[in-house]
């Protein structure tokens, strides 16, 4: 069956979350005068990356709005009281210096460009649909796609299958006419997989580990155009080279 639309993942698929983060977090907690309280850069690097696993999670179970996951985030990192109005307040001023570091990958808009006459584009993302919309704009990359479909609005986060056959109902199509693109292997190309959809794991990182059945791998999504000439549908998984 023919791949009629393309899903994509965005944060470390398109948008260099992980680089831009890290950037924004260290400016961040220069200004605040905190790096040498919590043990210099990556000490405190790691102290801010579990703080962001550890309140996000709580987002993606529904336990916390987006806003509080923020306020937790400042808080765990922290590691004392606010009210939510310091914890806005401190939060905002990392966000003022993550965004001045929002970057692409260098061949994210060329493979958007590339894939618009061949299929239908979407964005399913496990962040806030306010919040992926403003980034998309920022970034410049929003008219790409016709819908924004996320874990807030769904009532679904991935991997969970009610997540992709969410945005596929949305997109009103079939799942295994939908192609799934995202760097995680656990969250974004099993979960599409299990869920019936074709699955592309980015790996950027070219990890090299066994690739499971019914994915496929690229290292760069200028290799996705191409794929999806040469493919009408996925048959036995292979790596893409």
């Amino acid at each position: 069956m023919p791949i009629r639309a393309v899903l994509w993942d965005i944060d470390d698929t398109l948008f260099d979350y992980t680089g831009s983060d890290r950037a924004g977090a260290l400016r961040h907690l220069r200004a605040e005068g905190l790096l040498a309280a919590y043990g210099g850069e990556e000490a405190a690097l790691a102290r801010w990356r579990a703080a962001m696993e550890t309140e996000f999670a709580r987002f993606l179970a529904g336990e916390v709005g987006f806003l509080d996951h923020r306020r937790g985030r400042a808080r765990t990192f922290l590691g004392t009281e606010l009210s939510d109005d310091e914890a806005d307040a401190w939060f905002a001023r990392y966000v003022a210096h993550y965004e001045e570091s929002w970057v692409l990958f260098p061949d994210s808009a060329p493979a958007l460009e590339a894939l618009a006459p061949l299929v239908r584009q979407a964005v399913l993302s496990n962040s806030s649909t306010a919040n992926q919309e403003r980034k998309l704009a920022a970034l410049g990359i929003r008219s790409r796609f016709e819908a924004v479909l996320c874990a807030d609005e769904l009532g679904h986060a991935k991997p969970a299958p009610e997540a992709f056959t969410g945005a596929c109902e949305a997109l009103g199509l079939p799942a295994e006419e939908v192609l799934y693109v995202g760097d995680r292997l656990d969250i974004d190309a099993l979960g599409a997989r299990d869920a019936g959809l074709a699955a592309v794991w980015l790996d950027r990182t070219e990890i090299g580990e066994e690739l499971p059945p019914g994915i496929r791998r690229i290292a760069s999504l200028a290799e996705l155009p191409e794929l999806l000439r040469g493919v009408i549908g996925f048959g036995a998984p292979s790596t893409i080279r």
